[in-house]
């Protein structure tokens, strides 16, 4: 009698395992509502998000599945049931989709007040630790103006991106860093010397760009200008010197 009870308990538990296999193969808002449930429950494991709040997401999460396994279960029914033209089974399977909406809006109401905060709160966490870090800072200050530079000859449509055009990357890079250098030295009491050797370090990369014919002054200097004002405000931003 105990074998037979457990039988019958693990071919119910089979049964149940199918139902939610055949949502999945055959429900394409269903696979949706899964992979927004894996979504979600991996942003609020990398959000360290408190035991209550995922217990609150996993309930929201439940819920829409439960009520799209409902919907589906009504629609199925209906069809085998119901003539499909019955104003009375649109209803139904109108009251059973409202269902899944209710559901899903609910969701979205509780992930949002479970990440928005979270969300919010990542750039300004990712710029504290810039602020702290003016080595971090440099490195993504040149790569910026390095873009800039990309952009801006692609735009002129001049020269390409290693060699020639307007302006001149490898000054915009050589005077950024010069900014940077002396911003990072302005603490230290090698201030001045520290970054008059980067200055002449700036002139003599610009320089070596207009002897070998590779860019004209103006091309160097606009560089050099491009470089100066975006490392310098960025680093007034979120390193203020």
């Amino acid at each position: 009698m105990a074998e037979k009870r457990q039988h019958g308990l693990l071919e119910s538990f089979n049964w149940a395992i199918e139902g939610i296999v055949w949502g999945l193969r055959h429900q394409r808002n269903m696979r949706i509502h899964i992979a927004m449930a894996v979504l979600v429950i991996v942003a609020g494991l990398a959000l360290s998000v408190t035991r209550f709040e995922l217990l609150i997401l996993f309930a929201a999460i439940t819920f829409v599945v439960v009520a799209e396994m409902i919907n589906t279960t009504v629609e199925h029914l209906i069809d085998l049931i119901v003539d499909q033209s019955s104003p009375g089974a649109k209803i139904a399977k109108d009251v059973a989709a409202g269902t899944v909406l209710i559901a899903s809006l609910n969701a979205l109401a509780v992930a949002y007040l479970v990440f928005y905060d979270r969300i919010v709160s990542l750039p300004y966490q990712f710029f504290r630790r810039l602020r702290m870090s003016p080595v971090d800072l440099t490195v993504v200050t040149l790569a910026l103006v390095a873009i800039l530079v990309i952009v801006l000859k692609a735009a002129v449509g001049k020269g390409t991106a290693l060699r020639g055009g307007w302006p001149s990357g490898h000054a915009a890079v050589a005077f950024g860093g010069w900014v940077a250098v002396t911003a990072i030295a302005t603490r230290t009491a090698y201030a001045v010397p520290i970054s008059m050797v980067g200055l002449i370090m700036a002139f003599l990369t610009a320089q070596s760009r207009v002897q070998t014919g590779i860019h004209t002054a103006l091309e160097v200097i606009a560089g050099a200008l491009l470089g100066i004002v975006v490392t310098t405000v960025v680093f007034v931003v979120w390193n203020p010197f």
